[in-house]
């Protein structure tokens, strides 16, 4: 009898994980408000994850190995022909009222980059690396206490709202050639349980974690009226199911589950980071199933991408067999002057990886831009 309950179990999560139950009529978007175009990104995505998984890069439009500025150009197009499926965009910065994000991209350009590929049937996400409010040092500066000091009733409060404020200023900027707002996928406090940044998990309790996320989402959603954002839930690394719920706030306020993880390991040791990315990404994908999300993988890659063959030997082993919606590679900074090495994650024309990049491309199962907008993720729906 343990052996069939086992069985079953088994049988369960992998078939989750296979796409096996995913009836879209279940899933709804966590904003009861939502604008139709958020809920028609919701059920697309939620969707085409039982077949498909669309490709980010991160800044793809504003920069690249040896380019900046560019109209039209992006690294992964000068390999395939065709922009990323999904875009990524950071906001830091944005709360000391800079013209430049923390990777000095203009938030003006930012905006019209947006709209760019909105338009051309990609997809948007924007993560925020925010200052440390209550000691003004960055993102990274892990001083304890932080988190509880922007909770209703700490010191400093009233700094952080009025940081949501200019989040949503930003965000209701965000509209289509027709007036209407661009949904965006928005991935707040990200890789909780690292310990690298104010947010993560040494530097504050679950419940004040928790706290934060719930606060912004209603604060942005009731004060300042945003209904055209979908929330991704992010971690970094975690052992099972129950670590990676650790710090999650609640099915209301949030629409997609994901983690955060890099192979740092040399070449050699692919394999061993592969096995340990497909049983997270299977526990992903489960978890996500049974709240009715969807599932991604929010950042990934392996810098200066070394291994000629790792798109198609190591990423798309990790992300072909499960139902996830989204994979995104970090930015394409080049040559970083404070390490004194190349800084990158999607492959460009030349580099050693560009000709498996292609067949990584080729693969059925990967979604970018044009075949993006043919399964019309972006069209309203009347």
């Amino acid at each position: 009898m343990l052996k069939r309950i086992r069985k079953f179990w088994v049988v369960l999560c992998v078939g989750c994980c296979a796409g096996w139950l995913l009836p879209a009529s279940a899933q709804q978007v966590s904003d009861k408000h939502a604008t139709k175009e958020a809920k028609r990104l919701f059920q697309r995505l939620y969707t085409l994850q039982s077949k498909y998984r669309i490709f980010g890069h991160q800044d793809a439009l504003a920069y690249g190995v040896g380019w900046k500025g560019i109209p039209g150009k992006s690294d992964v197009a000068t390999v395939v022909g065709e922009h990323p499926g999904l875009m990524g965009w950071d906001i830091g910065h944005l709360e000391l009222d800079a013209a430049k994000n923390l990777d000095d991209v203009p938030f003006d350009s930012m905006k019209q980059y947006i709209r760019q590929v909105h338009a051309a049937g990609s997809v948007i996400t924007i993560s925020w690396h925010l200052r440390n409010p209550l000691t003004g040092g960055s993102a990274w500066d892990t001083t304890h206490g932080t988190v509880a000091s922007i909770l209703p009733g700490g010191s400093k409060h009233a700094v952080f709202n009025s940081w949501l404020d200019k989040v949503a200023v930003f965000m209701q900027d965000l509209k289509d050639d027709n007036g209407r707002y661009i949904p965006v996928l928005f991935r707040p406090f990200h890789e909780v349980t690292g310990n690298w940044f104010w947010w993560c998990k040494n530097n504050a309790t679950a419940e004040n974690i928790q706290q934060l996320w719930r606060y912004t989402v209603q604060y942005l959603r009731e004060q300042k009226k945003l209904h055209h954002l979908l929330y991704v839930y992010n971690t970094a690394e975690f052992a099972d199911a129950q670590a990676f719920l650790q710090y999650y706030p609640g099915d209301d306020v949030v629409d997609v589950m994901s983690f955060d993880q890099y192979q740092h390991e040399p070449v050699a040791q692919k394999q061993q980071f592969i096995q340990i990315m497909q049983q997270r990404v299977q526990v992903l994908c489960a978890t996500a199933q049974s709240h009715k999300k969807i599932a991604a993988l929010a950042e990934t890659g392996m810098e200066a991408v070394p291994d000629p063959q790792w798109w198609t030997t190591v990423l798309l082993p990790i992300v072909e067999r499960y139902p996830l919606s989204y994979v995104l590679v970090w930015r394409n900074h080049g040559y970083m002057p404070s390490t004194g090495k190349m800084h990158y994650y999607g492959p460009y024309a030349g580099q050693v990886s560009a000709a498996d990049f292609l067949r990584f491309y080729q693969h059925p199962v990967m979604l970018f831009q044009q075949k993006l907008a043919n399964q019309k993720v972006n069209k309203r729906k009347r």
